[in-house]
């Protein structure tokens, strides 16, 4: 008797682990052949220094193909190493490995403040692969590029060096993502330097960034002479102070990786306000894709943002594995199913190399509205990848 009690002990144990993985089943999707003929399209993109691919206007059919300068260069290679990992082919890994070829010079440019985005999303997921010795020499050199913009009086690493008639020193939430390059740096080198740069840049960004109902600001410029704030504005948001919706999902990321090298618990707390604030906006629709800002005032007829919510994805799975909040991992749920659908993968007939469509790049200047943007696919096949090692 007591061996068959622990035989339907067993039996039973057995079933409800096969219930939760069924549960967080990570492809939802992905298995479907739509997905999968999107995937072929990237392999298949042919390789070309300077035509990395950024984003197609469907309407024209025009694709928009960029140099390594560009912010995105990095993404397209990313999304190789990714979906590598996701399928085990090695025709992904291989090509992905000729795209960060043509990243490399980057480490030299100190120009930008996107290292991490251009590097760190191409070397650093080729690193998440292998242990290639000369990916961690690109990082390293890199991140020793990207501090050279860091600003000790201000405690900030400076954005752009553009648009220098509307600011004297930018720093943009997106640039909390550039901050992973700089603790892999100190991890891969031993120096703490580059970790005590970009604490010092995410306590200016916390202190600075946010308003009381924890949304944030996507530009907080700030005085290089008494090295105050200036003025906080936007810059791609519908207004100065309105809640861009990509912006809010880079402060969430931004600082759940923070917290996840520091264990900061002020980090994750803001990390978390600006996800409720979020997750819980009057005027997210219901299958958890968001309009492009918040407050446009076209809402229900404003464009959506797959990329937002595709990073917003790949966050919660990393929030909730820190707090265990189901309702982060829920939300993220529902967004990877939605993206997932037919709505949102590009139909068979586009044989552009982009896996997702309805995103909107910059909106103030009516460019990549409602299109496919390799960023968007990069955090998609993210969010899946943390998903699945749930």
């Amino acid at each position: 008797m007591k061996k068959l009690n622990s035989l339907f002990i067993i039996i039973v144990f057995m079933l409800f682990s096969f219930n939760c993985s069924a549960q967080y089943d990570p492809v939802s999707g992905l298995l479907k052949k739509e997905i999968n003929s999107r995937f072929s399209n990237l392999l298949d993109f042919p390789i070309d220094s300077v035509s990395i691919p950024r984003s197609i206007n469907l309407s024209s059919g025009v694709m928009k193909k960029v140099q390594s300068k560009d912010w995105t260069s990095g993404f397209y290679a990313g999304n190789l190493w990714q979906i590598y990992k996701l399928t085990g082919d090695i025709r992904y890994k291989e090509k992905a490995a000729l795209w960060n070829a043509f990243i490399e010079k980057e480490k030299f440019n100190g120009g930008t403040h996107d290292m991490g985005f251009k590097v760190y999303c191409s070397f650093g997921k080729g690193l998440n692969v292998e242990d290639n010795p000369k990916y961690k020499k690109i990082i390293l050199k890199s991140a020793q590029t990207l501090i050279t913009r860091f600003n000790p009086k201000i405690g900030a690493i400076r954005s752009w060096d553009h648009s220098k008639n509307l600011f004297d020193y930018p720093v943009i939430i997106d640039n909390m993502l550039n901050l992973e390059l700089l603790f892999e740096a100190s991890i891969i080198s031993g120096d703490p330097t580059f970790k005590n740069i970009a604490i010092k840049h995410a306590n200016t960004t916390l202190k600075n960034h946010f308003r009381k109902d924890n949304s944030c600001y996507h530009v907080v410029d700030y005085d290089t002479i008494s090295h105050g704030v200036r003025k906080k504005a936007t810059f791609q948001g519908f207004n100065d102070d309105s809640s861009w919706a990509r912006g809010q999902s880079w402060a969430v990321y931004g600082f759940t990786m923070a917290y996840r090298y520091t264990k900061n618990k002020k980090y994750l707390k803001q990390a978390e306000a600006t996800a409720k604030y979020y997750i819980n906006f009057k005027t997210l629709p219901e299958d958890g894709i968001s309009y492009w800002d918040f407050n446009d005032t076209s809402i229900p007829n404003a464009p959506r943002d797959a990329s937002s919510a595709a990073v917003m994805a790949s966050a919660l799975i990393e929030l909730y594995s820190f707090t265990k909040n189901k309702a982060y991992l829920d939300y993220s749920n529902k967004i990877i199913n939605t993206l997932s659908s037919d709505k949102y993968i590009l139909i068979p007939s586009v044989k552009g190399p982009f896996i997702l469509n309805h995103s909107t790049g910059n909106w103030p200047k009516k460019d990549e509205i409602d299109s496919p943007i390799v960023y968007a696919d990069y955090y998609y096949l993210e969010a899946i990848i943390r998903k699945k090692s749930l």
